[in-house]
C-alpha cells in the first residue's frame, strides 16, 4: 500500500474510509451546525456537473424550472395526514420572527407567529397550493415543473452527503388530466434517473416499485433506482412517485374537462439529491482516494509540468499551453474536454497525489525528457497511481477522448461486475438468515471482501415480511422491473407472488 493511501482502507473500516476520502479530496466538511455540511469547491463542482446534465434532461422532457418558498404554513401540511405523519419527526419549525437584546445582553426570540412555519422537508403541499391557482382548465395540463432547492430534514445520525439535516436537491412536480398520463410521467422520470446514473455516474442501478412500507408518505406508488455500494449495501439513488389524486384532493387541484365537468388532477413528484455525490464516492473510489467518472469530473485532464531550471520551466509551460490549445478543439461526451495546468510551485509528488486523491481522470506529466522524446506521460485514475503510458505529444489531444471513454465504461463495467458477484437468488428464510446473518456476519461477507449484498427473493408486500426482516436489518429495496419475473411463493408468508424482490441492508 502506498504511503499516501487512505487510512483506514475499505477492508479495515469502510465507514471511516468514506469519511477520509471526503476529507482527502477536500469535498466537504462539517459545519458549526450539527448535521449540516459545508460543500467545498470540488464537491460543489461535482454537484454543478450533475445539475447541468440533469437540468438538460428535464428540459428535454418538457419540464420548466421554478422556485417555491422555503417556509410552508403548518396548516398546509395538516391537509394531507399521511404526508404529515411521514415527515413529522424530521420537521424544523419556526415559531418566532425576530430577536431582541435583553438587559443582560442575551438574544431572546420574540414576535411569535400566528401560525408556525415548517422549513420545507419537501414541497408537495406548497407547490400543490400553487398548482390549484394555476390549473383551471384541461388546457392548462400537463403542468410540468421542477425546482432546484435546499430542504431540511432533522437528522439524528448525520453522514456527509449521505444523510445531512440540510441538503441540496431537485424536486419535480407535475399535474395531469388522467391517471395514465401521470403514471407515464412517473416512469419516464424514473428512466431519466436510471439513464443518468448508468451513463453519467457509471453506476449500475436496479429500477422498480417500492413495497408499501417504503413508499413516500402520501404516494400511491413509489419507484426507485437502487445501487450497490462497495460494502454491499444498497443506496436509494433516486425516487419517482405516483401521487394519484391524494394531494389534488388535499390542495383542491381541479380542472374543467372538455365536457365541462370538474375533475381532480393526477399528480407526481420525483427527486435526487447531493447524496449522489456520496454514491459516486462509495461506488468507484479506492484506497488511494476519490475516483471520478469522466462525465461528471470537473476536470478531465490535469497537466503537471516538471522542471528544475527557469529555462526548463519556460519550455515545459509552453508545451502545456500548446496541449491546452489542442484540447480546446477536442470533445468528450459532446462537450469540450476540461483541462487545466497545475503550475503551482510545490513538489511534484505532492502535487500528483493531490490529483490522485481528488479523482482527476487523466494526469499528464511533461518534463524536459518528455519534450526531448516528443512524448507525454499519461496516468489514468482507474489504474495504479504509478502505472503510466507514453503518448506522442502531438497525438495526445486526439486520443484524450478515447482514454476518457475507456475510463467511463471501465468504471461502469467494474461496478456492475461487483454487483453481480455480490448478488444471490435465495429460496428460503433460512437461506436469507444465513446470507445476511443477524449479527452482520453472514455469508455475504465472504464474497468479495465486503459485508452484505443483494438477495433476490420471493417476498410478499406484507407487514409480516417487514417484521421478519427487521432483526436482520434488511429491507425490501424494490421489485425489479427487468428480469426476475418468475412467479413463486413468499419465503415468509407463503403467499403467491409474481416476481422476486431485491433485499439488502441499506443507507
Amino acid at each position: 500500500m502506498a504511503d499516501h493511501a487512505i487510512s483506514p482502507t475499505r477492508a479495515e473500516d469502510y465507514p471511516e474510509w468514506y469519511q477520509q476520502v471526503v476529507k482527502a479530496a477536500d469535498l466537504a466538511e462539517q459545519s458549526p451546525v450539527r448535521g449540516c455540511m459545508v460543500i467545498k469547491p470540488l464537491g460543489y463542482a461535482m454537484w454543478e456537473r450533475m445539475q447541468a446534465i440533469l437540468d438538460r434532461m428535464f428540459k428535454e422532457t418538457g419540464h420548466q424550472n421554478a422556485y417555491f418558498p422555503l417556509f410552508i404554513p403548518l396548516s398546509y401540511l395538516e391537509k394531507e395526514a399521511k404526508h404529515v405523519a411521514g415527515f413529522a419527526k424530521e420537521c424544523a419549525v419556526v415559531t418566532h420572527h425576530r430577536l431582541e437584546l435583553s438587559p443582560e445582553g442575551k438574544l431572546i426570540p420574540t414576535g411569535k407567529l400566528e401560525e408556525p412555519l415548517i422549513v420545507r422537508p419537501t414541497s408537495e403541499t406548497i407547490i400543490g397550493a400553487m398548482f390549484a391557482r394555476w390549473v383551471q382548465s384541461w388546457r392548462d395540463l400537463p403542468l410540468l415543473i421542477n425546482q432546484w432547492a435546499n430542504v431540511v430534514r432533522w437528522e439524528m445520525r448525520p453522514r456527509v452527503f449521505l444523510r445531512t439535516t440540510e441538503f441540496l436537491w431537485q424536486e419535480g412536480h407535475t399535474a395531469h388530466a388522467t391517471s395514465t398520463e401521470a403514471v407515464e410521467e412517473t416512469l419516464r422520470m424514473l428512466d431519466v434517473y436510471a439513464t443518468f446514473a448508468e451513463r453519467d455516474l457509471a453506476m449500475p442501478v436496479i429500477r422498480g416499485p417500492k413495497p408499501s412500507a417504503e413508499r413516500f408518505p402520501g404516494a400511491v406508488d413509489t419507484y426507485s433506482i437502487e445501487a450497490m455500494m462497495q460494502d454491499g449495501k444498497a443506496l436509494q439513488a433516486g425516487t419517482s412517485h405516483f401521487l394519484g389524486q391524494n394531494f389534488a384532493h388535499a390542495q383542491e387541484i381541479k380542472f374543467a374537462s372538455p365536457s365541462g365537468t370538474e375533475e381532480y388532477c393526477w399528480t407526481t413528484s420525483w427527486g435526487v439529491s447531493t447524496r449522489l455525490i456520496g454514491a459516486v464516492i462509495m461506488t468507484h473510489s479506492d484506497d488511494d482516494g476519490l475516483v471520478l467518472p469522466p462525465r461528471i469530473a470537473p476536470t478531465h485532464v490535469v497537466l503537471i509540468p516538471i522542471h528544475r531550471t527557469p529555462e526548463e520551466k519556460e519550455a515545459v509551460l509552453a508545451a502545456c499551453r500548446r496541449i491546452e490549445s489542442d484540447l480546446a478543439e477536442a470533445r468528450y461526451g459532446g462537450e469540450p474536454i476540461r483541462v487545466r495546468t497545475d503550475a503551482r510551485d510545490i513538489r511534484g509528488g505532492e502535487k500528483t497525489w493531490q490529483h490522485v486523491k481528488q479523482g482527476v481522470p487523466l494526469r499528464v506529466e511533461i518534463g524536459p525528457r518528455d519534450l526531448a522524446a516528443g512524448t507525454v506521460s499519461v496516468m489514468r485514475r482507474d489504474r495504479g497511481p504509478k502505472e503510466r503510458s507514453s503518448v506522442p505529444i502531438d497525438r495526445f489531444a486526439a486520443t484524450a477522448a478515447d482514454f476518457l471513454g475507456e475510463i467511463q465504461q471501465g468504471l461502469f463495467d467494474r461496478a456492475r461486475e461487483f454487483r453481480d458477484r455480490r448478488s444471490v437468488r435465495l429460496e428460503s428464510l433460512e437461506a436469507l438468515q444465513e446470507f445476511f446473518g443477524a449479527d452482520g456476519e453472514g455469508k455475504g461477507e465472504a464474497k468479495g471482501g465486503a459485508k452484505g449484498g443483494f438477495a433476490h427473493v420471493h417476498v410478499a408486500d406484507d407487514p409480516a415480511v417487514t417484521e421478519a426482516l427487521d432483526p436482520l436489518k434488511v429491507t425490501v429495496r424494490c421489485v425489479p422491473m427487468e428480469g426476475d419475473d418468475e412467479p413463486g411463493t413468499c419465503v415468509i408468508t407463503g403467499q403467491p407472488v409474481s416476481r422476486r424482490s431485491v433485499l439488502a441492508r441499506s443507507y
